[in-house]
C-alpha cells in the first residue's frame, strides 16, 4: 500500500432506516439530490425564495474570479428583519423564539414580538453610540439572550460582528480586536459557569490597554459582580439599551455585505478571520437547518447546546433557527452544573424536540453512565445531531440507544468555520443512516475525496475531502488578506476548496471522516487517521474516551500511543491494556496496534471540547508540555502527567 492515502481499516455494517411516519412527512425527500444535481444554481435561487428580499437577485452566481465568490449579488435584504420582523408581520409574534435557561435557575421565555423589540432597542442603541453600516462591534459575552440580540442588532444596521468565545484571555481578544478594527464591544460583568460568576470584564479591559480604536463598550449586567469602570468608554446595556426606542425600520443591504467575521480557534500567530456575508450565507443556514433537523416551526422545540463564540452557534443558534421562526433553548451552563443530568432535566423541562450537541459531549455522557439519561423522560426527542468532529461509531449508538430511545434518527453533520453551514448530512427523512458516517453531500453541495494528485479516489479509499463547486455560505475572504485565503484553502488542489480533513469513502460511497490530516500518522509506511484507532477503542466495553497520537519511533516512524478514560467498572491492569491492544489489532487490523496505552483519568480539551492531541504528543515523545493556556482546564496536564508511567505494553 502507498502512504499516499489514508489507509481505510474501520468497518461498519450497522444500518437504520428512516422511520416511516418521519419520512412521509419529511421537509425534504430524495428528489431534492435530482433536482440539484440537474441544476444546482437554479437550487439555490429556489431555496434564496425561502428568504425576504427588499430587491429580489436575479443572478446566483458570480464566479467570474474564482476563488472570490458572490451569490445572489444584485439582490438586497436584511438578515435581522429575515430572522424577526417578518414571522411577526406573519402573525407568529406570540411563538417563543428564545427559552432561556442560565446556569443557576433562572430562566426567561421571549416570543418573537418581545425578541422584534429587544433587537430594535439595541440597534438604536448602536447607531447612538456611533456604530455605523460597515464598522465593526466585538462581541464577548456569555451564553445569554444579550449575545444573541447584539448579532442580530449588528446585522440589521449593516455592521459585522465578531464573536470572540468568552473563554479566551486577553491577549486573544486583544488581537482579534485590533485584526476587525473594531470601534465598538459588547460584553458583560460576567456569565455563570460550574456554579460560580465568571468574570468576563477584567478581560477585556486588559484588552484595551494594548489596543487603540475602541471607542465605546457596552456591559451587560448578568452576575452582579463588581467591575472596574472607565468613565466615558464604558456604558451600562441597561441604560443605554432598555431607555430606547422598540421602533427601528431595518434598511435593506446588499446579498455581499459583510455578516461577520469569525477567528478559526487554535491558530498561532496573527488571528485567521474568516469572513462571511449576508445573502448565500443566510441561504445556506436556513435551507440546512430546515432539511436536515426536519424542522416543523409550529411544533418543534430545537436545542443547540455550541456557545454563540463558536460558527455552530452563529449558523445554528442564532441565524438558520431564527430565520425559520423556531423555538429553541439557549441554556448558559456546562452539562454538570449542577448535576450531570442537567441537559437531560432541560430537555424534560421545555420537551425538547431536536438535540444538536458535540461527539465529546456524548462521550462524556457515555463515561458519566447509562442511567443518569434514564432517569429523565426524553420521550419529546424525535431527532438528534452532531457537530464538532466525527463520532465514533460506539458513541454514535450509545447516543441513539440512551438519548433518542433506539429509534430517534441522527445526522451526523459535516462543515466548518469556513464553510459557514452543513455541507455533508444525512436527511432524516431519506438516509439509511451508518453509525459514524456523515454520509453524503447534502443537495446543492460538491464534496469528494482527492488522492495527492487530486484524483477522485474510488470506494473503499481514503484521502483528502475537497469541494469541487462554489457553494452559498462559503467564506468570502481571510479578513484583510486575500492571498492569505487563497494560499490557505485553494493552493494544495487546482480548482478545489481543501481545508485539512482527511476522509475515505466506503464501499457504497459514502463519506466517512478520519478528523485533521495534521493527526494522521505514518506507521511503517501505512497512513493511519487517529480517528480510526480512537474509535475502535471506544468500541470496547471498558473505554468510555480515547486519544491517539503518533510518537516518533526509530523503526516504525512513528508509533501508535493511547491515551484513554476507562467506563466507570473498569479495572486498570495489565490484562485490560492487553485486551485492549489485542481488539484494536482485531478491529483495525495489526498495523494499528497501539504501542503504548496510558489510562487517564481526564484528556487535554479546549473550551469547546477539542482534544489537543499536540500535548498528548508531548507526553509521549518525553518533551516538555507545551503551551497550556486554550485548555478549559490547564490542571488537566498535570493530572495525567501524575498518573504516568502507567502500563505500558509493547509485545
Amino acid at each position: 500500500m502507498s502512504n499516499e492515502s489514508l489507509a481505510n481499516l474501520l468497518k461498519e455494517e450497522r444500518r437504520f432506516a428512516p422511520p416511516a411516519e418521519l419520512a412521509a412527512s419529511a421537509n425534504v425527500t430524495a428528489d431534492a439530490y435530482t433536482r440539484a444535481s440537474e441544476d444546482r444554481l437554479a437550487f439555490w435561487a429556489e431555496q434564496a425564495r425561502r428568504l425576504d428580499w427588499a430587491v429580489e437577485p436575479t443572478e446566483t452566481l458570480d464566479w467570474s474570479n474564482p476563488p472570490f465568490a458572490k451569490w445572489f449579488a444584485d439582490g438586497k435584504l436584511n438578515v435581522a428583519h429575515n430572522c424577526v420582523d417578518r414571522h411577526v408581520e406573519a402573525g407568529h409574534g406570540d411563538r417563543v423564539a428564545i427559552h432561556f435557561e442560565g446556569e443557576p435557575g433562572d430562566s426567561r421565555t421571549i416570543t418573537y414580538a418581545q425578541l422584534k423589540d429587544e433587537v430594535s432597542k439595541a440597534a438604536n442603541a448602536l447607531t447612538a453610540l456611533g456604530v455605523t453600516t460597515g464598522d465593526r462591534v466585538a462581541v464577548y459575552l456569555p451564553m445569554i439572550p444579550e449575545a444573541v440580540i447584539s448579532m442580530l442588532a449588528c446585522a440589521r444596521i449593516g455592521a459585522a460582528h465578531s464573536v470572540v468565545f468568552g473563554g479566551f484571555s486577553a491577549d486573544a481578544v486583544a488581537s482579534r480586536i485590533a485584526d476587525a478594527d473594531a470601534k465598538l464591544v459588547i460584553t458583560a460583568d460576567g456569565g455563570y459557569r460550574r456554579g460560580k460568576p465568571s468574570a468576563l470584564k477584567p478581560a477585556i479591559d486588559e484588552a484595551l490597554t494594548k489596543v487603540d480604536g475602541v471607542q465605546k463598550v457596552l456591559v451587560v449586567r448578568r452576575t452582579g459582580q463588581q467591575v472596574a469602570w472607565t468613565e466615558g468608554r464604558d456604558v451600562w446595556w441597561h441604560e443605554a439599551v432598555d431607555t430606547q426606542s422598540p421602533e427601528h425600520t431595518a434598511q435593506a443591504h446588499d446579498a455581499e455585505q459583510p455578516l461577520f467575521i469569525l477567528y478559526t480557534s487554535g491558530t498561532t500567530g496573527k488571528p485567521k478571520g474568516i469572513l462571511h456575508t449576508s445573502g448565500g450565507y443566510l441561504t445556506q443556514a436556513a435551507y440546512t437547518h430546515h432539511a436536515v433537523f426536519d424542522l416543523k416551526p409550529e411544533s418543534d422545540v430545537y436545542w443547540c447546546t455550541a456557545d454563540i463564540g463558536w460558527v455552530t452557534g452563529h449558523s445554528y443558534i442564532t441565524y438558520g433557527p431564527l430565520a425559520n421562526g423556531a423555538t429553541q433553548v439557549i441554556y448558559e451552563g456546562t452539562p454538570d452544573t449542577p448535576h450531570q443530568g442537567r441537559f437531560w432535566e432541560i430537555v424534560q423541562k421545555y420537551k425538547v424536540t431536536i438535540l444538536y450537541t458535540a461527539p465529546t459531549a456524548i462521550r462524556t455522557f457515555m463515561k458519566w453512565g447509562d442511567d443518569i439519561p434514564a432517569r429523565f423522560d426524553l420521550s419529546s426527542l424525535r431527532i438528534l445531531g452532531s457537530v464538532g468532529e466525527p463520532i465514533n461509531p460506539e458513541a454514535w449508538i450509545w447516543y441513539r440507544e440512551h438519548i433518542g430511545a433506539g429509534k430517534t434518527p441522527i445526522v451526523d453533520t459535516w462543515w466548518q468555520t469556513e464553510t459557514g453551514a452543513m455541507m455533508i448530512s444525512p436527511l432524516p427523512g431519506v438516509t439509511h443512516t451508518k453509525p459514524g458516517s456523515a454520509q453524503r453531500p447534502l443537495p446543492g453541495i460538491a464534496a469528494t475525496v482527492v488522492d495527492d494528485n487530486a484524483a477522485e479516489v474510488p470506494d473503499g479509499s481514503g484521502g483528502y475531502l475537497v469541494l469541487t463547486e462554489p457553494w452559498p455560505s462559503m467564506l468570502r475572504t481571510v479578513w484583510g488578506d486575500d492571498q492569505r485565503y487563497i494560499d490557505t484553502y485553494w493552493s494544495r488542489f487546482e480548482g478545489k476548496y481543501f481545508a485539512g480533513d482527511g476522509a475515505k469513502k466506503d464501499q457504497d460511497g459514502d463519506i466517512w471522516l478520519l478528523g485533521r490530516v495534521d493527526d494522521v500518522m505514518l506507521v511503517s509506511g501505512h497512513n493511519i487517521s487517529t480517528t480510526e484507532v480512537e474509535s475502535a477503542l471506544v468500541g470496547h466495553p471498558a473505554v468510555a474516551e480515547s486519544a491517539v497520537v503518533g510518537a516518533t519511533d526509530a523503526t516504525t516512524g512513528q508509533a501508535i500511543v493511547a491515551f484513554v478514560i476507562l467506563r466507570g467498572t473498569a479495572t486498570p491492569d495489565d490484562d485490560l491494556v492487553t485486551d485492549l491492544r489485542n481488539h484494536v489489532g482485531k478491529t483495525l487490523g495489526p498495523i494499528a496496534k497501539p504501542k503504548q496505552i496510558k489510562i487517564v483519568a481526564e484528556l487535554p480539551k479546549t473550551r469547546s471540547g477539542k482534544i489537543m492531541r499536540r500535548l498528548l504528543r508531548d507526553i509521549a515523545e518525553g518533551r516538555e508540555v507545551g503551551d497550556t493556556t486554550t485548555l478549559a482546564d490547564s490542571t488537566v496536564m498535570n493530572l495525567i502527567q501524575a498518573q504516568l508511567p502507567t502500563t505500558d505494553n509493547k509485545s
